[in-house]
């Protein structure tokens, strides 16, 4: 497994946000490389999907302020009321994940 997860690449923040992802249970609702609840997306290429270094801390950090979106008929998500600091770190598990060899997982863009 080494060669696929790169593991080598876990810095602190990696290992904080992996911590928030367990503590606020967000596989609860979120699959992330296909293990998971698929009440709401796949979130092992959200990295990607949503502007890769070039706006997806931007995107996320919005996205995660932003919650509950209040959009009758749709799923919400709650306010984790995370601090900058952690939704950089959860951010940067993310994109961790989203760099791992995952044998092409998800088979396309949308998760």
């Amino acid at each position: 497994m080494p060669k696929r997860d790169h593991r080598e690449n876990i810095t602190e923040s990696v290992a904080r946000g992996k911590a928030l992802w367990e503590d606020n249970n967000c596989v609860g609702c979120h699959s992330l490389i296909g293990e998971g609840a698929y009440f709401a997306p796949e979130l092992g290429n959200v990295y990607d999907r949503r502007g890769g270094e070039a706006g997806f801390k931007a995107f996320f950090n919005g996205w995660m302020k932003a919650q509950p979106l209040n959009i009758p008929g749709r799923r919400q998500m709650p306010n984790f009321h995370l601090s900058d600091q952690e939704i950089d770190d959860l951010a940067e598990f993310l994109k961790w994940t989203s760099e791992m060899d995952t044998n092409n997982w998800p088979p396309n863009i949308e998760g």
